[in-house]
This record gives C-alpha cells, structure tokens and sequence, in this order.
C-alpha cells in the first residue's frame, strides 16, 4: 500500500486573487506529476490563487517518454487533475491505491460559477478555431461569463518540442486576466500553459482545459453529468468520431507499463 506524499505549497496568491486565506494543499507526485489528491472544491479554491493546472489524459500520459517538452511541463505544472479514468483504474489495480477521480469538465462548471470568474475582463480564452471561439463565447455570455472578442485568441499550428508564442504572450500581458483557458489539444496546451506561466511578468491562473468548453457548447460530442461520473467520457467520443478518438484512446494502453514502473 502506497502512502501519500504531501508536497509543500508553492503557489502564491496573485495579485488580482480574492482568495486571502491560505487553501490546504494535498498533493502526490504519481509519474513524476505533482497530481491533487484532495476534492474538488478544494482544487478550485487552489486554482484561485495563480498557476499552472493541467488536466491531462491517459494518451497524453502515455505519450511523456518519447516528448520531454511535455513532461518538463506536466512535472512543473503547480497540479494537475485526476481526469484520466484509466490512470485512476490502473492505479487502484497496481499500486493498491484508490485516486479521487476529479472531473475536468465538472471542474471547468465549477470554476465558472465563481464569482471572481464572472467579472468583467476576468478571462482570457485561447480556441482552436475562430468558429469554436464565436460558439463558446456566445455560450458562457448566454451563462453570465462575459467574454469579448479581444479576450479571445486563435492559436496558431505549433510545432513540437519546447513552445513560444510572443504574440499571444504580449496579448496577455497587456490585458492581464486573472484567469487565462487553454482550450487546445493534449500535449500542445500544456506547453503553451508552461510558456506563459514562465513568461508573465504575473501570476495568473492558467488552466489547460482541452475540450471541456466545447463538451458545455456543443461543438464536440455531448458528455452528460452521470457518463461523465461514470467514466464513460472516453466512450462518448469515440462513438461521436471514431476514427480521431479510437487510435487516440488505444495509444494509452502504453500507460500500463509506466504504472508498473512507477515509484
């Protein structure tokens, strides 16, 4: 039986947070990632306070020993989440030790509820697509998240290895949101996350959110509450677009001897 390791908190309050009072902070390096072991209210009150959070999945877990770029960002991130229901199934079976399974998708509703969230200029969003982008903000202002055309930004193709992107690093400066989503594909938005994160001159609350706003808008295929408790995420998508997620969620089986060699 593994026993959990409690990594001391690093992160401090930004200078736009409300969060004043300091949040317990439970984390535990699983594959070399400083992984949130506590609940999720807990991980949104930590998100508050300014940093790197990512939400990886198992394919992109799988993928970390062929892209070091990647892994210096998942290892350097402040946390991560327990998305991955196969890494959390995979845990429990090898290591003899139950993960908390918290939502991406119900972490990005939660988060949006918050009041600090919902003020004016508070966010930053950075979309696949212009149309994606004209959807999703024409969502979450339906919602109450008031989002401008300004607070959008259209990613680019980026290529491998270690990520720079100058534009959108002055773009953020100058409008210096306290919460900047990244609503891009595994193992690029991570290291676009950690690009920022060690470029501002500032400490926002960066979250690498993948395709949660687009579940929430219907750009991508739907996940319900109860499939999304149920861990069926994985399953929804690959019936919506079989021949992009099929081969995506197969690669993660090379997640089963990463487990078995784990610390």
């Amino acid at each position: 039986m593994l026993t959990l390791s409690v990594i001391p908190n690093p992160l401090q309050v930004s200078a736009n947070s409300l969060v004043s009072a300091p949040v317990p902070d439970f984390r535990q390096r699983i594959l070399g990632i400083p992984f949130h072991v506590g609940g999720i209210q807990q991980a949104v009150d930590l998100a508050l306070q300014g940093g790197l959070i990512v939400i990886p999945s198992g394919p992109v877990l799988a993928d970390m020993p062929k892209d070091p770029a990647q892994r210096k960002a998942l290892e350097e991130c402040d946390f991560a989440l327990t998305d991955s229901a196969f890494l959390v199934l995979l845990w429990l079976v090898f290591r003899r030790q139950a993960l908390p399974r918290i939502s991406g998708l119900r972490f990005l509703r939660l988060l949006l509820e918050r009041p600090e969230f919902r003020r004016p200029a508070a966010s930053f969003w950075i979309m696949p697509t212009s149309d994606g982008a004209r959807a999703n903000c024409a969502w979450l202002g339906a919602r109450g998240v008031p989002v401008q055309t300004e607070a959008c930004y259209v990613a680019p193709i980026y290529r491998g290895g270690p990520l720079e992107d100058p534009a959108l690093l002055a773009m953020v400066e100058a409008k210096r949101p306290q919460f900047v989503i990244i609503n891009l594909g595994g193992g690029v938005q991570e290291r676009l996350g950690y690009f920022l994160r060690t470029h501002l001159t500032y400490r926002p609350t960066i979250v690498c959110s993948g395709a949660a706003i687009a579940f929430m808008s219907g750009q991508q295929a739907n996940i319900p509450p109860w499939a999304d408790r149920l861990y069926l995420g994985w399953l929804l998508r690959s019936f919506d677009n079989p021949r992009k997620f099929i081969p995506r969620y197969w690669n993660a089986l090379k997640l089963v001897p990463l487990v078995l060699k784990a610390n």
